[in-house]
């Protein structure tokens, strides 16, 4: 197999987590060779280009540059922020993963993305003790807070084991970081610590509100799904139509699966609270793989 063949295999079979990271990691060194080339060849102007991607905390500046809202969640201050965030949506992804979609991952990252960039902006507008001061916000940490704090929502009492501390609930681990984020407001980079927050706060929401059968995160999917679409290729559009006319062929067995899936879908999600339960008393790695392939399909299918 050729290399650009390898490549091309591992981003087709990539997890949307993987992809997430692979975006953040590229980003991160392009930008750490464009500044090198800058300096090495002293020339100016990094600083004035970089500024175009940070989240500044000036609503005027903002309204100039809106789309970094989202694109300063692709930059990092440091090795040390890409990879301690880096890590925790890997670990975050793999069990959000058990229990959603792969879509409603991005639209929980996203959303807790532009929500803590959001209270960022509201925190030094509208706190004294920000009066007069001016900053920006880089890091993907409060889209990062909303998945991790999005399945500890879901699944609280889920055992999970770390190398040096052994088995401990899930949310435990969430509540940590959450605090942490707390105690350091009055020592530093308190606006990006309740950016943190508010990403947290998302996906908290969030999941709640799918639990009472509201997805607040529907008209993100929709818009993105509607951008998604715009990129098509006319092949494609041959492809739909080809099967628009041989469906019809098939209309008995389409009705009868459907029919069949209305008739299963209370016995379905009953074995699904069945799993969470058992994962709530004795962990994740409890489950057997029939299970955890039955909750991952469950999740896609959501």
């Amino acid at each position: 197999m050729r290399t650009s063949d390898r490549i091309r295999y591992k981003i087709n079979t990539a997890s949307v987590t993987e992809k997430l990271i692979a975006v953040n990691v590229i980003v991160f060194l392009f930008f750490g060779i464009l500044n090198t080339i800058f300096s090495l060849f002293e020339i100016p102007g990094f600083a004035n280009f970089y500024d175009w991607f940070v989240l500044p905390s000036d609503p005027a500046e903002f309204i100039l540059k809106p789309w970094t809202i989202i694109s300063y969640s692709f930059l990092h201050g440091g090795i040390f922020h890409l990879i301690s965030n880096m890590l925790i949506l890997y670990f975050s992804g793999i069990y959000f993963l058990n229990f959603f979609s792969p879509k409603r991952l991005l639209n929980y990252y996203f959303l807790g993305v532009i929500i803590g960039g959001l209270v960022f902006m509201l925190s030094y507008n509208l706190f004294p003790a920000f009066a007069g001061g001016k900053s920006y916000l880089v890091g993907a940490s409060a889209g990062v807070m909303a998945v991790l704090i999005g399945v500890a929502t879901q699944a609280p009492n889920m055992y999970v084991r770390l190398l040096i501390l052994g088995n401990l609930k899930f949310w435990w681990i969430a509540a940590a970081l959450v605090a942490i984020d707390i105690i350091q407001i009055p020592m530093g980079n308190a606006g990006g610590h309740l950016a943190h927050l508010g990403g947290a706060g998302l996906g908290y929401l969030y999941t709640t509100q799918l639990h009472k059968g509201n997805d607040i995160g529907a008209w993100w999917e929709n818009l993105m799904d509607g951008i998604a679409n715009l990129f098509k290729k006319r092949e494609k559009k041959a492809k739909m139509k080809t099967v628009h006319r041989t469906s019809n062929k098939r209309s008995g067995t389409s009705s009868s699966n459907s029919r069949s899936t209305s008739m299963s879908k209370s016995e379905k999600q009953q074995k699904v609270d069945a799993i969470l339960d058992k994962i709530s008393k004795s962990g994740y790695e409890s489950l057997t793989k029939a299970e955890k392939d039955f909750l991952f399909q469950a999740g896609k299918d959501d």
